[in-house]
């Protein structure tokens, strides 16, 4: 029989995983940051910028906010090759963090005309991009915190169960 893996998330409310619902927000805002930062160098007008400052601050929050219940997550994996996802997964999405809060730190300190917060918001979305992949491999892949799954993963482990003898009185 192999090891016991808990599937289910840890934090959730009524069995819907808190992680998966929180990182909408940040991959949102990140990535139509990048959208204000490609028309504001195509020559659109400033508040184009303006408004990629407001989207990568308020995504590295969002991002912060949704990391806790992504480590609570992280912290109950178990099974060897899912926590090796679940550690890239984590590391790209820390770097993306500290990557998008630079860029919202250069954007004070160089000039409008920069196109360093354009490339790293372009490195930015891209590593999300990966590390979502890794997150839907994780999920849509690997079951993790589906409860279907770890239903089904229940029965099986009953089924494998040996059964005791019935004594005859």
């Amino acid at each position: 029989m192999g090891a016991k893996i808990t599937m289910s998330s840890p934090a959730s409310i009524k069995n819907h995983p808190l992680h998966p619902m929180l990182v909408a927000l940040p991959i949102g805002l990140w990535i139509f940051a990048l959208v204000c930062d490609i028309v504001f160098a195509a020559g659109g007008a400033p508040a184009w910028s303006t408004v990629a400052l407001y989207c990568i601050g308020a995504g590295v929050i969002g991002a912060l906010l949704a990391a806790v219940p992504g480590f609570i997550d992280y912290l109950s994996i178990h099974e060897a090759a899912m926590r090796r996802i679940g550690t890239y997964h984590m590391l790209l999405n820390l770097c993306a963090v500290v990557l998008f809060a630079v860029n919202f730190w250069l954007r004070f300190e160089l000039p409008a005309t920069s196109r360093v917060p354009l490339i790293l918001s372009i490195i930015g979305v891209v590593g999300i991009g990966i590390s979502g992949w890794l997150g839907g491999e994780m999920v849509y892949v690997k079951g993790m915190a589906v409860q279907a799954v770890d239903d089904l993963s229940k029965k099986q482990q009953a089924k494998e169960q040996p059964s005791r003898p019935r004594r005859i009185a």
